[in-house]
This record gives C-alpha cells, sequence and structure tokens, in this order.
C-alpha cells in the first residue's frame, strides 16, 4: 500500500482518477458483453487490466481503481468459476492495481499515486442495468450479507481508500457504510452515487440528504457522483456544495446510453468533449475528477492538463 492516502493528495489540490475500465479492455480484445463485464478479464487476459492502469498513471491520473466494481463470488460461480478461484480473482484484481501504481511510481520520482478498492452496488450483480435505476431492495443485513466478503477479500490484499461507487439506492448506501465502518474501522472510503437528476438519486432520495448523511459517517474522505450524464455534474456540484463541506468526486460517463439487454453502449452523436465541462465542475468545487463509463486516457489527460493549468 502506498503511504499517501486520497486526504493527503486533496490537501494539495484537485486530484484526478482514472477513467473507464472496460472501454478500454475491449479496445484489448477482452469481450465485456456478459454478466461479469469487465471482470472477465481477470481470468483471461490480467496483462489487459495491468496495462490499462498504467495508461490511466501515463495520462495523469493518481488514483487506479480496482476492476472489481462487478467481481463478487455469486456472480463469479454463476458464471461456472468455483468460489475458491473467484475469490482468487477478486484478490488478484486489487494486485494488479497495486503492482501498476507501484511499478509507475519506481520510474516517475514525484508520482503519488493510490489504489481504490472498487465496491459496486447490488444492481450491478444483477446485471440488468439496476444500478441506474436503484430498483431492487434487501433488508441491511442481506445487503450487509452480499457486500462482506468483497470487503474482506480486497482489505486483505490492501488498498489506500474504497469506492463505494454508482449507488442508487439510498438503503443500501446506509447498510454498506454502515458495514464498512463497523467492520473495517480503519479504512477511509467514499461514497459516489447514480442519479436520476442532479438533485435526486435514482431511487427518488434527495441528493442533499443522502450526501450529509454520508458525511456525518467516520473515514469517509469524499462523496459524489459518477456514471451520468457529463451536463449533469455541474448543477450536482451544485447541489451537493450547498450540503456537505467534505470533498467533492465526479466521474461522469461519456453520454453514451447504456442498454442493459445487449450490454453494450449506443454512442450519442450530439455529445459535447468531456475536457468542456472540466473547468466549470473546477469552479463548482470538484475535489475529485475523473471519468466512468467510456471515458478514455485521453480525457482523463486533458482533465489533468486543464486542472495543472
Amino acid at each position: 500500500m502506498s503511504i499517501n492516502t486520497l486526504k493527503t493528495l486533496l490537501q494539495k489540490g484537485i486530484v484526478i482518477t482514472d477513467g473507464a475500465m472496460a472501454t478500454e479492455l475491449e479496445k484489448r480484445g477482452v469481450a465485456t458483453d456478459s454478466a461479469l463485464w469487465s471482470a472477465t478479464a481477470m481470468q483471461s487476459q490480467p496483462a489487459a487490466i495491468t496495462a490499462v492502469h498504467q495508461s490511466y498513471f501515463a495520462a495523469g491520473a493518481q488514483i487506479a481503481t480496482t476492476n472489481t466494481y462487478q467481481a463478487n463470488v455469486p456472480a463469479f460461480v454463476q458464471a461456472g468459476i468455483p468460489a475458491v478461484q473467484a475469490r482468487q480473482l477478486i484478490q488478484k484484481a486489487v494486485m494488479l492495481a497495486n503492482q501498476a501504481r507501484d511499478d509507475y511510481a519506481a520510474h516517475h520520482a514525484d508520482f503519488q499515486g493510490v489504489v481504490a478498492g472498487s465496491i459496486g452496488p447490488y444492481g450491478a450483480y444483477l446485471a440488468d442495468g439496476s444500478e441506474y435505476t436503484g430498483k431492487y431492495q434487501l433488508d441491511a443485513v442481506a445487503y450487509q450479507a452480499f457486500h462482506r466478503e468483497r470487503l474482506q477479500l480486497i482489505t486483505q490484499v490492501g488498498v489506500d481508500v474504497l469506492a463505494l461507487e454508482t449507488m442508487p439506492n439510498f438503503e443500501e448506501v446506509q447498510a454498506l457504510v454502515n458495514l464498512v465502518t463497523t467492520e473495517f474501522p480503519a479504512q477511509p472510503y467514499w461514497v459516489s452515487f447514480s442519479i436520476e437528476n442532479p438533485t435526486t438519486l435514482c431511487d427518488g432520495t434527495a441528493l442533499a440528504a443522502a450526501a450529509r448523511w454520508v458525511a456525518q459517517q467516520p473515514n469517509v474522505v469524499a462523496v459524489g457522483v459518477n456514471c451520468t450524464r457529463l451536463e449533469n455534474i455541474e448543477p450536482a456540484l451544485k447541489t451537493l456544495r450547498a450540503a456537505v463541506r467534505i470533498p467533492l468526486i465526479v466521474y461522469p460517463n461519456s453520454g453514451d446510453e447504456y442498454d442493459p439487454i445487449t450490454k453494450t453502449w449506443q454512442p450519442k452523436a450530439d455529445s459535447q468533449p468531456y475536457a468542456s465541462f472540466v473547468p466549470s465542475w473546477v469552479a463548482a468545487g470538484a475535489g475529485v475528477i475523473g471519468g466512468c463509463c467510456r471515458t478514455t486516457p485521453a480525457d482523463i489527460a486533458a482533465a489533468a492538463k486543464l486542472v495543472a493549468g
């Protein structure tokens, strides 16, 4: 693990995080149109995962997000992978990110990198687009039972921060944060919501109210939104900044539209360039800026250049 925490980097200025993993894996020949999505690469092409992490560091990212968003033991088992091997693959994803960070640091003296352990929502396991609707319901005990093993596996290897990301369902967020703070009390984390619009989570919860609750919890280092349209980020930041004082994290998708049936993204011809939005995010108070689905190292490089300038 790095001695540099996200909190330390945030004290120095705006932090750049990485962009899409699956998009870059597809460019390297990895098929991601299955229930396992980018997690298939841990078994088939682990070197491609390392290459993606390194490409984002080279672009200016200071955070590598582990390829574990949709990686959980039940999903692997359903895909025919034994549970023992599934646990090894989840930990392998963390090792790949840590090694990519350490290798890059070994050749760049001024580099300070952070590894974020990705924890996607229960909706991602359903593999039906539920992370964009929040239309699923478990009780707190069941949510925690689902998330506990992956948290144990990731933290056993070691990450600098947990990324509790693309969270559309506030009850799940509360259960998950309570699990982290109770059973992993030394582990920093951020929470990033999946939103219906700049003021509302996908499940209908007010973004401001959800952010205020998160900001009051132990060891949280940032709160924000991800995998929403570029146009939603500036108004969402304004909603968040009016509600909380902790650092804000934003990493939108490219603006393309996801088809949960084919598990593919459909480009939108009228999308504006990612880089054109970054100055407004800086002005609105973003503390961490990056990208989600369909964003690229070129987008992250543009963000890093704009922030540095």
